[in-house]
């Protein structure tokens, strides 16, 4: 009993010690865009591979997303006689929820695995050991410019994703469900309100920014050999997914009172 207790208590010393870690790491590297020098290289080549890199698979998922989303949507709302209120939640919904969230979770498994691989490859062979020789800071030459990247890219690509699944809506209302294409883009007009576009548009900050930094800490955190970069990937992604649903969860719950929704 003592024993099973023991355990229990130093795993959660470990999990306090590494939350603090990966706080301290998040603090230092949004305070590092303000310090000198600036890795301006380090952060287009992050954010081409952030953003150009990601697009095309982002693209793809938020079109069968928005056609999936319509074609569902049609065919409960037809049963109750509401079909021309498809454009209206489809355009709420990938406005404020799915856009967000889908693009966070597929830039989680491209860029932030990629993230995490990289620098925990870098760890494995040294080159981090080589960088604090060299009087390089590690968080500043390698993180930085991966949040920096982060912060700007996936706001983007979540845009992106927006129009593209509201175009995949469009093509199942107008021409599977035989709606009017008036109708259905008048409806999501009528959904391009302040409250509406800042809470879908807040979020992929936050989203790149905890990606960004608990993908670096676990990259840099890897140890033992293939099979520690491994489970440093296999952790980053889970844990960014995890981070990003409650966190998804805590932001619509705070900006429905803020935006004075009632629930």
């Amino acid at each position: 009993m003592k024993q099973g207790s023991g355990v229990v208590m130093n795993r959660l010393k470990e999990l306090i010690r590494d939350l603090q870690d990966l706080y301290m790491l998040s603090f230092k590297g949004v305070l590092n865009i303000f310090k000198r020098p600036f890795y301006f290289k380090d952060a287009i080549e992050q954010m081409d591979y952030a953003g150009a890199g990601s697009f095309f698979i982002i693209f793809i998922v938020a079109l069968f997303v928005g056609m999936a989303l319509s074609l569902q949507l049609s065919a409960e709302l037809s049963r109750l006689g509401m079909k021309v209120y498809t454009g209206k939640v489809v355009g709420i919904s990938v406005i404020r929820e799915l856009g967000p969230v889908v693009a966070a979770l597929v830039f989680t498994g491209r860029v932030g695995a990629g993230m995490a691989s990289e620098l925990g490859l870098m760890v494995l062979g040294h080159q981090v050991d080589t960088l604090r020789v060299f009087g390089i800071d590690p968080i500043k030459k390698l993180v930085t410019p991966r949040i920096v990247s982060s912060i700007i890219m996936l706001p983007a690509l979540t845009i992106i994703g927006d129009a593209v699944s509201l175009f995949g809506g469009y093509y199942i209302a107008v021409f599977v469900s035989n709606q009017s294409g008036a109708l259905y883009w008048s409806s999501i007009r009528e959904e391009l309100v302040f409250e509406n576009v800042f809470s879908g548009a807040i979020k992929p900050f936050v989203f790149g920014y905890l990606i960004a930094c608990i993908c670096c800490y676990i990259g840099l955190s890897t140890k033992g050999g293939a099979t520690g970069l491994r489970k440093s990937t296999t952790r980053a992604v889970v844990a960014s997914i995890i981070m990003i649903i409650v966190s998804d969860f805590i932001l619509t719950r705070v900006l429905l009172y803020v935006l004075g929704f009632s629930i």
